[in-house]
């Protein structure tokens, strides 16, 4: 996967979105055509990192970049803003916390709707579709019965739809902080297969050190990401969010952002 462009996004790290929490604070914010902002002269976007290619740290500099990146910073360019980008617990982010105490205006960070997280906070419609894959060592045979009670070890990272995924069918999980933390768990041998979104698989199978994994065939499951706001709160910025999304699908932009960060896209790709 190549890198055409950097985000100028800036990353702030997650004590300081902790700190905010625990004091419950409020930046001095404005309104730009009828959107809030929680800080003058930004669009603040909530994510949790790192979680490639949707949103992660470029390794030769600081700047946060990947597919929802570049989207967002449509939407803040609509607004004549910057993004600005905070990293934060992804439970955090599905609670809508982090819109409880003004944290940020919206969180992209490749997360699925559904029911239970709609009813805390205010989803964009769909722009991206997704679903559950298991990744292993080449070498593991991963069958149902394999995955079940007392079988192979599962990785998951807490507080997604793959954890809820995996529970569902009783498979024996340990829970991960992030992505890459449930990779390296893969890598080591302390589980032998996780779950995890299509996409990301499919990203990390890239990357050469990841030759002697695969993904595991048979799993279907369907799921869309949407990005959020809080609910009740910011219509304005939702359905700019949502006009950017339709822009972007008639004008050609989204599928050359697609694919400058997962390659070709398939036919039944939704924006």
């Amino acid at each position: 996967m190549h890198l055409i462009t950097l985000s100028r996004a800036s990353a702030v790290p997650a004590t300081a979105v902790t700190a905010c929490l625990l004091a419950a604070c409020a930046p001095a914010g404005q309104t730009v055509h009828g959107v809030r902002l929680v800080t003058r002269g930004a669009l603040t976007t909530c994510t949790h990192l790192p979680y490639a290619p949707f949103q992660f740290q470029f390794q030769r500099g600081k700047a946060i970049v990947g597919f929802d990146v570049d989207l967002i910073d449509l939407v803040a360019r609509r607004l004549g803003v910057r993004q600005k980008i905070i990293d934060t617990r992804f439970t955090a982010i599905t609670s809508g916390q982090v819109f409880a105490v003004a944290a940020c205006d919206l969180a992209a960070a490749g997360m699925t709707i559904n029911p239970q997280r709609a009813s805390v906070v205010d989803f964009s419609r769909p722009y991206f579709d997704s679903g559950q894959a298991l990744m292993a060592r080449r070498d593991v045979r991963v069958t149902p019965d394999a995955l079940g009670p007392g079988g192979l070890r599962v990785g998951v990272v807490v507080g997604t739809t793959g954890q809820a995924y995996a529970r569902g069918r009783r498979w024996q999980t340990k829970g991960y902080e992030n992505a890459t933390t449930e990779l390296d768990a893969l890598r080591t041998g302390q589980v032998d297969v996780l779950v995890q979104d299509d996409p990301v698989v499919r990203y990390w199978l890239t990357d050469e050190a990841n030759a002697d994994f695969t993904l595991v065939p048979g799993l279907r499951t369907h799921e869309q990401y949407g990005f959020a706001v809080r609910k009740g709160h910011n219509p304005a910025l939702l359905r700019l969010i949502d006009q950017v999304i339709a822009q972007i699908r008639r004008d050609g932009t989204y599928r050359r952002t697609y694919e400058r960060w997962m390659g070709p896209m398939p036919p039944a790709a939704t924006g």
